[in-house]
C-alpha cells in the first residue's frame, strides 16, 4: 500500500483510481508553452508520482503544445497496467500562447490520434471535451456536433471512455443523453463553490468530478481563514485546501499540478491531514462569503 491510499479511490469509466491523481500542466513552460526549465527535473516529478502510488494522470497534447505527453512517454513508458491517463481536446494554442477553440471534426480527430503518437497509445482511456465557448468559464451553447465526433472515435476504438470539461449541467445533460460521461472536468475549489449541487448530482450517479485549478490556478487562493486553520494544523493552506476538496464529496477526484518533487509530495501528503469538524466548519464558511 501506498500513504495516498488513505485518501480512498473512485470510479473512473471501467478503471478504479485513487483519489490524489497528478496533473502535468505545470511540467511545460511560463503559460504552458514550450519546454521546460529543466527536463530532468520535469522526468523526476513523474516518476516519483508513481512511486508515490498515483495511477491518475491528467494531461493534455494542447499543454505545450505537445511537450506534457512527450514528457510522460519518456518519463513512464512503457506504462503499467494500473496506470490512467486523461487527456482532453477542444483546444489548440496559437503562436502567442492564446488558447483556440478546435471544434472542426477534422480538428478534434487529429488532436485524439496526436495525443495517441505523443503519449505512444492504441487507444486513449479518457479523453474530456473541453468546451470554450467563453474563454472565463462554461456559457451554454449545444455540444452536440463536437460530441459526436469523439463519440465516433470512440466507436472506432482509439477512446475507450469520455468526460467533459468547462461545462453546465445543461450540457452535462445533453451530453449523457449521446454518450456515457464517466467524469467533469470544471474549476472548483474552496472560495470558487458554483458547482457545489452539480458536484452532488454527478456523486448520486457515480460520475466522477475533477477539480481543475484546486488550488486556485494563476491566482492562488488567499484567506486568512483557510491560513489559520493551517497553521492549527501544522500544514500549509494549500493542503488543507486540497484535503477540504477530499472531505467535500466522495466522487472528486485531485489532479494538482507541480513542477517540484518536494511540492508533489506535500501535495500527496494531504491523504492523512484530518479535518477537524470546527475547521471543516470553518473552511465551508470561505464559499459562502
Amino acid at each position: 500500500m501506498s500513504k495516498i491510499d488513505a485518501a480512498g479511490t473512485h470510479k473512473l469509466g471501467n478503471r478504479t483510481v485513487k483519489r490524489l491523481g497528478y496533473g502535468a500542466m505545470q511540467l511545460a513552460g511560463p503559460g504552458v508553452f514550450g519546454p521546460p526549465k529543466d527536463h530532468t527535473a520535469a522526468l523526476a516529478v513523474l516518476r516519483e508520482a508513481l512511486a508515490q502510488g498515483v495511477d491518475h494522470i491528467d494531461t493534455s497534447d494542447f499543454y505545450g503544445p505537445h511537450v506534457t505527453n512527450q514528457l510522460i512517454r519518456e518519463a513512464l513508458h512503457p506504462y503499467s497496467d494500473d496506470l490512467t491517463i486523461v487527456t482532453k481536446i477542444g483546444a489548440r494554442r496559437g503562436a502567442d500562447k492564446s488558447w483556440i477553440p478546435a471544434y472542426e471534426p477534422a480538428e478534434l480527430t487529429a488532436a485524439v490520434h496526436d495525443n495517441l503518437r505523443n503519449l505512444g497509445l492504441d487507444a486513449l482511456d479518457v479523453v474530456n471535451l473541453r468546451i470554450m465557448f467563453d474563454t472565463h468559464g462554461p456559457a451554454e451553447g449545444s455540444i452536440e456536433a463536437p460530441l459526436a465526433v469523439l463519440a465516433e472515435l470512440q466507436r472506432q476504438g482509439l477512446v475507450r471512455h469520455i468526460g467533459l470539461s468547462n461545462v453546465t449541467p445543461a450540457q452535462i445533460a445533453e451530453g449523457r443523453r449521446m454518450v456515457e460521461i464517466v467524469c467533469v472536468q470544471n474549476q472548483y475549489n474552496l472560495a470558487h463553490r458554483g458547482d457545489d449541487a452539480l458536484i452532488d448530482d454527478l456523486a448520486r450517479d457515480g460520475i466522477a468530478y475533477v477539480p481543475f485549478f484546486p488550488l486556485g490556478g494563476f491566482s492562488p487562493l488567499q484567506s486568512s481563514t483557510l491560513n489559520d486553520v493551517a497553521t492549527r494544523l501544522g500544514a500549509t493552506p494549500m493542503q488543507v485546501a486540497l484535503a477540504w476538496l477530499l472531505r467535500r464529496s466522495p466522487n472528486i477526484l485531485l489532479i494538482p499540478g507541480t513542477a517540484s518533487v518536494a511540492h508533489l509530495r506535500e501535495n500527496l501528503a494531504v491523504a492523512d491531514l484530518v479535518l477537524p469538524d470546527d475547521a471543516l466548519a470553518e473552511l465551508d464558511a470561505i464559499g459562502a462569503k
